[in-house]
Order: C-alpha cells, then structure tokens, then sequence
C-alpha cells in the first residue's frame, strides 16, 4: 500500500516562500512521476510541476522561475520550493504519484495561502 504525506503548508505574504515536501511510503520499485498540483476554490485542479524517477522535470506556464521541484528517490520524497508567491497562487496543494503499471497516488493536500 502506497501513502503519499505532504507537509510545509501555510500562511505566508506575497513575495514570501514556501517548501512543500511528500513523503510517499510503501513498495515502489518501478519507474514513477512525483508532482504537485493544485485546486483553488471554484477552479479545477491543475498541474503546477512533475518530476520523473529519472529526474526529467516540467512545470505549469505560470510558476516557472518562481518554483522548482526536486526529489529524493532513495527516500521517495519530492520537494516543492515556491518563491515570489502571489495571492493567486493560494490553494490547496496535492502530491501525486503515477507508477508505471501500478495507478496513481493521492495525498491529502496542504494549504498555501497567500495574503495580499
């Protein structure tokens, strides 16, 4: 059984940072893609950035240069390191976990928010 624990959520002012850490736990030996998303209130969730096993990397238009994504596979373990935070980049943040021909993983989510 797989479980993905995301941590590092909060408050912060615009222009302030943040670092998003899951932990995934469980029996995952394949090739797999870690990532972040996130859901406003009344929006859809959207990507924000993935990263593979392999350490390819891509992000959403609209956090490039602002956020990196990183991971640590022998801990399984992806970080998301946000700068220059805006308001609008306030939601919910989930971690996913695609592993090939095995599914996909969902955490729980944290809260960003950021204030004006």
């Amino acid at each position: 059984q797989v479980q993905l624990v995301e941590s590092g959520g909060g408050l912060v002012q615009a222009g302030g940072s943040l670092r998003l850490t899951c932990a995934a736990s469980g029996s995952i030996f394949s090739y797999n893609v870690m990532g972040w998303y996130r859901q406003a209130p009344g929006r859809q969730r959207e990507l924000v950035a993935g990263i593979s096993s392999g350490g390819t990397k891509n992000y959403a238009d609209f956090v490039k240069d602002r956020f990196t994504i990183s991971r640590d596979n022998a801990n399984n373990t992806v970080y998301l390191q946000m700068n220059s935070l805006k308001p609008e980049d306030t939601a919910v943040y989930y971690c996913k976990l695609d592993i090939l021909r095995r599914g996909t993983y969902w955490g729980q989510g944290t809260q960003v928010t950021v204030s004006s």
